[in-house]
Order: C-alpha cells, then sequence, then structure tokens
C-alpha cells in the first residue's frame, strides 16, 4: 500500500484549513495512491512481480499458437506445410515436452470456427502489461511462421492486420516489419546459396538482388549512407540482441527466436559493409 499520496496532500489540507483540510487532503491522496499503482501495474519499466513471468510465458503459448492455427484456417483449410510451420516455430523456441503438448493444443483451439480473436489478442495484450518490445516481437513471430512458405496469402495478411490492431501496432509499422521479414527470408536463402557455392570452392559474392534484399532487412534505402545504416543496424540489434531482451524479461522461449533474428540482421549488415567498404 502506498502511503505518500495520502501524506503529501493531508500535510497540505492541515495546512490550508486545519483538521478537516487535512482529512479532505488525505482523501485526495488516497485515490492519488491509487490511480499511481494502476499506472505502475501497467508500466513497460515496472520489473516482474514472483510468478508473473511464468504466467507471461503461458500467455504467450496460448496466444502464439492457437492464432497460428487460425491462421492456418483462415484460408478454409490447414494444411500440412502449415502444420509443420507451426512445429517448427516450436523446435526454434526448444519448447519442452508439455509446453509442446499444450502448444498444439492451442493451434487446434485456434482452428475452431468460435475461436475468439480479439478477446485472445486482449488477453495477451494485458497479460504482458502492454510491453510495446513484446508486442513488436510477438507479431514478428506470427509473421516468421505465416511466411515459412514463402507467401502471405491474403486471408493470413488479413488476419496479421487485425492482430497488430489489436495490439497497439498501426498498420504502417507492421507493413514495415512484414517488408523486412520478407526481404530477411529472401535474403536469408541466398545466403545459404552463396554458403553451398563457399563450400565447393567458387566464391559467389552477393549480387545486386541480395544487396537490395540486405538493406531492406535493416529498413534503410540503397543510397543511405554508412551512418545511416549503422544506425539502423544498431537500433534492430538493440531490439532483438538476447542479453537486453532477458534483461527486460522476456520469456527465453522468444529470446530464442530473437536470437536467430539477430544473427541474421547481422549477415545482412556484414553484406552491406563488405560491398560499401566500410567498418
Amino acid at each position: 500500500m502506498r502511503w505518500g499520496g495520502k501524506l503529501f496532500f493531508g500535510l497540505i489540507g492541515f495546512w490550508i484549513g486545519g483538521p478537516i483540510g487535512a482529512a479532505v487532503g488525505a482523501l485526495i491522496g488516497h485515490f492519488f495512491d491509487r490511480l499511481s499503482m494502476q499506472i505502475l501495474a501497467f508500466s513497460p519499466f515496472r520489473p516482474y512481480q514472483p510468478g508473473e513471468q511464468d504466467a507471461v510465458r503461458e500467455a504467450l503459448l496460448k496466444a502464439a499458437f492457437s492464432i497460428m492455427g487460425h491462421l492456418a484456417k483462415s484460408d478454409g483449410r490447414v494444411s500440412e506445410e502449415e502444420i509443420a510451420q507451426a512445429e517448427a516455430m516450436m523446435t526454434r523456441m526448444q519448447l519442452t515436452a508439455d509446453q509442446r503438448k499444450e502448444a498444439i493444443a492451442q493451434f487446434h483451439n485456434g482452428k475452431r470456427d468460435d475461436f475468439p480473436l480479439n478477446e485472445t489478442v486482449a488477453e495477451f495484450r494485458h497479460a504482458i502489461r502492454f510491453r510495446k518490445h513484446m508486442l513488436l516481437m510477438f507479431l514478428e513471430m506470427l509473421l516468421q511462421t505465416a511466411l515459412a512458405d514463402g507467401v502471405l496469402h491474403a486471408e493470413e495478411e488479413k488476419v496479421l492486420v487485425h492482430v497488430a490492431e489489436g495490439l497497439g501496432v498501426p498498420e504502417a509499422q507492421f507493413r514495415q516489419i512484414l517488408a523486412m521479414l520478407i526481404a530477411q527470408a529472401q535474403f536469408t536463402a541466398g545466403a545459404h546459396q552463396q554458403h553451398q557455392g563457399n563450400h565447393t570452392g567458387s566464391s559467389r559474392p552477393y549480387t545486386g538482388s541480395s544487396l537490395s534484399q540486405a538493406y531492406r532487412v535493416l529498413g534503410v534505402e540503397e543510397s543511405a549512407t554508412p551512418a545511416e545504416i549503422k544506425k539502423a543496424y544498431r537500433k534492430l540489434m538493440s531490439e532483438h540482441h538476447p542479453d537486453k531482451l532477458a534483461a527486460k524479461g522476456v520469456p527465453e522461449e522468444m529470446i530464442r527466436v530473437a536470437t536467430e533474428r539477430a544473427a541474421e540482421i547481422s549477415t545482412a549488415y556484414d553484406a552491406i559493409k563488405k560491398a560499401r567498404g566500410f567498418n
């Protein structure tokens, strides 16, 4: 319980109106203390309370995999490929056997015709106390799953735009994240081909197309200055660096996905540095 507001306003009330003023001031202070506690409860900077991080982890599994199931069903049927995409995310998150069982149950729950999408998004947003870095990471996870087959179908995009809106993410920001993740998928595929070429003894520098994708991974124009490129890179790494996310209380399962994204961001940045000749 907080007493600062009661004491402060009570003293002011006493100074102005004596005992009666003190009583009125204490009442005002009481409402001030309650309001400040409510604001702190939903502050993105408030440390987690005991047991709260476990609740966030449970909320993450429930929301992520039920919405993945809903996305898979959005075009009318769930394909084997979409199931494989969800299972790949479980593997990336390194879920335990029990967590995997729960994730599968939530995936099936999301396929229901009466799946409450709006309520699910609202519950997750409430559970993480509106922490923006987690909202954006969550949206990235859903997008990465939807893009795993190389295509974002119209019905999937419609659902994801709706989810982003429910999370409080503006559509313009959603579109920016989407463009960066599409470029990331394309660039990663190209980097993999280059790696295979290097193993056969041939040198395969990044093509103009690959470099264009690398710029889009960082969310910058090809005409960007080295300073602008470095700034964009540092911002993305700050948002995805595992140590920084751990310090913010992000669940380990989400950090594991972010770690892969950080590695891909670094690969794109290194390709641009090499092509442009700066350190």
